[in-house]
């Protein structure tokens, strides 16, 4: 190919965030063989650029310079220039964002700019954001362009023998002997990474570290399970932050759903993009912490989470979509802000007079001292008491300013939606929304949940194989572990709500594919990629939990607890070898694997697993009964009399009255219950001596 006839081929592209870029001066192309042949022919480094389409600064580098002219000859001129989405090829991004970490000693993020060799496409320089003039202490973009390009080619002997050691150095990792794991350790590693976060807490606005503050469900969560053993501490802990996050700027108290993260360590302001995985993992979270204390707001978030979910982030035909943008107008957050007079002006007296202070516009503006990000500054139970109202009064005054300031701003233009379906996120938020309809008692997120689920088995899956990716009728790439993981993790949930042989059956295709295609058979977990995958600098195996939990520690999770259900060993096997072959990064930093260390103590002290058997009638009310009270060690299955073509471990779980109760609690097993009187006393008392041992 001559390099005159390179072109922008991003046009080709599905990805909203690549077709963004489609206008480029610059000669874009897709990660490809066509592109990495190019760069080898022609002996030319490779500008990676990595981003996705909600990601406020990849809009700012673009405009600056992206779409220059000058800029993009140069670009042109010195570099084959690869685009590549992150949330497509996340391999890519994991494998660039650690050489990153490694090269530069700091943490990346997005827009990621990465200069690569051509022939072993290991970077040699690399960073985030570069700006079109020298300011923020970084050099110009067109001036660190040719500084790079020169570097390339003043040093070539040194990088051809840079590139294996980076190569060997990330792949370090992964090449970590499992270690010897047990319940006496699983329990020292559970307290040190409990008191690690209490170390990181912030006690006075919840929460973990400082700016920016992002939300971690995960280790909220984490605080609920020690909460649920009794450490109030925790629970205190989980209630403050809860309600730093709900009530303060990270939530949109118009539509519901959460912003990104804060920019300040005051969840006052957030970074105004919203992203389906935080909200799938936040839903889940508000419904649990509702289940856990009772606390009315926190249903209220939840539903509200809900309610934006299925208005804002569902496709017609089933699914949910990626992301929101953070800009509009060319702003960020320009949707979400107001100035006083707007506000005022959308209300009548009597309720701006409540709304005024409630969302704290009677204070200076809080964004840029210039407009207002609402929030709540004020409980309606001491404005009742200031402005001599009734509780009544309030609540009714609230629901119709909410009501009329969404309709005002739903007249302005919307932030962009990354309509992409993704397999790992919808896995996510079939799973989120599945556990919130349960234990709140809410058909419409189920069914939406159910459309969802249709949707990834009609356009995800082949019957053999996952695809990572679908939209406008085209997949693509074949999926990663997450992929797996996440849904097979949301089929347990859906097993556990309503049960379905299609689900089981589903389940266990996906776990097979998990072990197939993933496992580490040697050491112990699961690759990122599967084992066809293209060859790239290494093959990642993280265990880490970052703005997505650890797909190994999900993987691990879901296969204990599916081994466990059908009573086979290969599925708990594999789960264990996972945990094990993460014990040096438990050891080192357990707090960093909240969602490990759940799977950690249950290959050590599996949970209650009760299996419900009979009529379904009767099966629902056992059911609910069982599920009723938040208990985060006990899993349950009803399963109807006629299921079909069950595996031998569940078939022997035989139905024997109108509905029959098999109890496993750790490595004992009680004798079957049928009358719904001892099931409940043993619900209730669930640390009562076992009667039988099978």
């Amino acid at each position: 190919m001559d390099t005159s006839t390179l072109q922008n081929r991003l046009a080709f592209e599905t990805s909203p965030y690549l077709r963004q870029h489609a206008d480029n001066p610059v000669a874009w192309q897709p990660w490809d063989e066509e592109a990495l042949a190019f760069a080898r022919a022609t002996d030319r480094p490779i500008l990676l650029s990595i981003g996705y389409s909600a990601c406020h600064w990849c809009h700012v580098m673009a405009h600056e310079s992206f779409e220059d002219p000058a800029v993009a000859a140069v670009m042109n001129r010195l570099y084959v220039c690869i685009k590549v989405d992150r949330e497509e090829r996340p391999d890519l991004d994991k494998i660039y964002q650690s050489a990153h970490n490694l090269l530069a000693r700091r943490g990346g993020g997005w827009p990621l700019t990465m200069f690569l060799a051509p022939g072993d496409l290991a970077p040699f320089f690399g960073g985030t954001y570069f700006p079109k003039e020298p300011r923020f202490g970084l050099p110009a973009f067109g001036d660190l362009l040719v500084q790079v390009e020169q570097y390339f080619r003043a040093h070539r002997n040194e990088l051809a023998e840079q590139g294996p050691r980076l190569s060997a150095a990330l792949s370090q990792e992964t090449q970590r002997r499992p270690g010897q794991l047990g319940q006496a350790r699983a329990q020292d590693i559970a307290a040190r990474a409990l008191a690690e976060l209490k170390g990181q807490f912030d006690s006075e606005d919840g929460g973990f570290g400082d700016a920016p503050k992002f939300p971690h469900p995960v280790n909220v969560r984490r605080l609920l399970l020690a909460a649920a053993d009794g450490d109030s501490t925790a629970l205190a802990m989980a209630q403050a932050t809860l309600a730093a996050m709900g009530d303060r700027g990270l939530f949109d108290h118009l539509e519901g759903g959460f912003f990104r993260y804060s920019v300040d360590g005051q969840w006052h302001i957030p970074h105004f993009e919203k992203m389906l995985y935080d909200n799938a993992q936040l839903i889940a979270l508000y419904a649990e912490a509702f289940s856990a204390t009772g606390t009315p707001r926190w249903r209220d978030v939840a539903i509200a989470t809900g309610d934006w979910t299925l208005a804002h982030m569902t496709a017609p035909e089933g699914g949910f979509y990626a992301t929101l943008d953070a800009d509009s107008e060319g702003e960020e957050g320009q949707f979400y802000l107001w100035e006083r007079d707007a506000f005022t002006t959308a209300l009548t007296p009597e309720e701006a007079a409540v709304a005024i202070p409630y969302f704290g516009l009677d204070a200076p503006p809080n964004f840029e001292g210039r407009a207002y990000h609402l929030m709540i500054s004020r409980t309606p139970a001491a404005l009742a008491h200031d402005l001599g109202l009734t509780a009544d009064e309030v609540t009714e005054r609230l629901a119709c300013s909410r009501h009329k300031l969404a309709a005002q701003r739903a007249r302005r233009p919307r932030p962009g939606r990354d309509e992409k379906i993704l397999a790992s996120w919808n896995g996510l938020m079939i799973k989120g929304l599945t556990r919130t309809g349960r234990l709140l008692g809410i058909p419409s997120l189920l069914e939406a949940a159910d459309k969802a689920w249709a949707r990834v088995q009609t356009n995800l899956w082949d019957g053999q194989r996952l695809y990572a990716v679908t939209k406008d009728g085209r997949t693509s790439p074949h999926a990663y572990l997450d992929d797996y993981a996440f849904l097979l993790d949301a089929a347990l949930e859906r097993l556990m709500t309503c049960w379905r042989d299609a689900d089981l059956t589903f389940a266990m295709a996906l776990a097979n594919r998990i072990m197939t295609d993933f496992e580490d058979r040697e050491r112990g977990g699961f690759y990122f990629t599967p084992g066809d995958h293209e060859a790239l600098l290494y093959r990642p195996k993280s265990f880490t939990d970052d703005a997505l939990p650890s797909g190994n520690a999900v993987a691990a999770s879901a296969l204990l607890r599916l081994g466990h259900l059908l009573a086979d060993p290969r599925f708990t096997t594999a789960g264990t070898r996972a945990v094990e072959a993460a014990s040096a990064p438990l050891e080192s930093y357990p707090s960093a694997h909240a969602t490990l260390i759940e799977a950690l103590e249950e290959a050590f002290a599996p949970p209650t697993i009760i299996i419900l058997r009979g009529r379904v009638p009767q099966l629902a009310h056992w059911q609910r009964r069982a599920q009723q009270a938040f208990a985060p060690h006990r899993l349950v299955f009803a399963i109807p009399a006629d299921a079909q073509n069950l595996p031998a471990g569940l078939a022997a779980r035989a139905p024997l009255a109108d509905v029959v109760a098999y109890v496993c609690e750790g490595l004992y097993c009680r004798a079957p219950i049928t009358d719904l009187e001892s099931f409940e006393t043993l619900l209730d008392n669930p640390a009562s001596t076992h009667d039988d041992q099978s």
